[in-house]
């Protein structure tokens, strides 16, 4: 079997994209039982078990929205793996005592975890974005942000009042300052290259 070929679970990723209500719902029904499950056996309980799934579940939403992601595996492999790594890492920060995982499921699945490692790279990317533009003036943040919504840079010099010639200007330098602090950044480096 061709190890790049799409994955009819793929209605999963393209439903999550379209923020589509009956497939949320179906992921939250047929998935998530086995991620409470694992998470309350593995020195967890419920409400933490259910806030990796919803944060499991916004990162598949960003990925899935910005067209990052073509399941090459079963849905069911994949989001289980990325919950767990989520757990796993939780427990390892507010732990540095060793932890015992009891688990009786077992994926050698190689394709879930090839996406695991592009999803977890895709958050690392993401949240990089996300320290960086925080770090802009008020200005900038809001010329970024209309820029990425509208379809126009006239409708964002509309939008705020100000010239095109401006808003271009504008734009073009805070882009130039997230992109400098972006690459001066420790980690960068190492999320460059993949």
């Amino acid at each position: 079997m061709d190890q790049n070929k799409i994955h009819p679970d793929q209605k999963y990723i393209d439903g999550l994209a379209a923020n589509d209500s009956v497939i949320i719902e179906m992921i939250y029904k047929k998935y998530a039982p086995k991620v409470v499950l694992f998470i309350t056996n593995n020195s967890g309980d419920k409400d933490q078990a259910q806030d990796v799934i919803q944060e499991i579940m916004i990162l598949l939403f960003n990925q899935a929205k910005a067209n990052k992601l073509q399941l090459t595996c079963p849905f069911d492999a994949y989001f289980f793996l990325l919950c767990k790594r989520r757990w796993l890492n939780e427990l390892k920060k507010s732990s540095n005592k060793g932890v015992t995982i009891y688990e009786n499921v077992v994926s050698s699945n190689e394709s879930a975890h090839d996406l695991i490692a592009q999803t977890e790279e895709f958050d690392e990317k993401q949240q990089l974005f996300d320290t960086m533009f925080q770090k802009l003036g008020e200005k900038c943040q809001e010329v970024l942000k209309l820029s990425f919504s509208l379809k126009s840079m006239e409708e964002v010099a509309e939008k705020l009042n100000v010239t095109y010639g401006y808003v271009r200007k504008k734009k073009s330098l805070c882009v130039g300052q997230l992109t400098q602090w972006i690459q001066e950044a420790k980690n960068f480096n190492s999320l460059k290259n993949n």
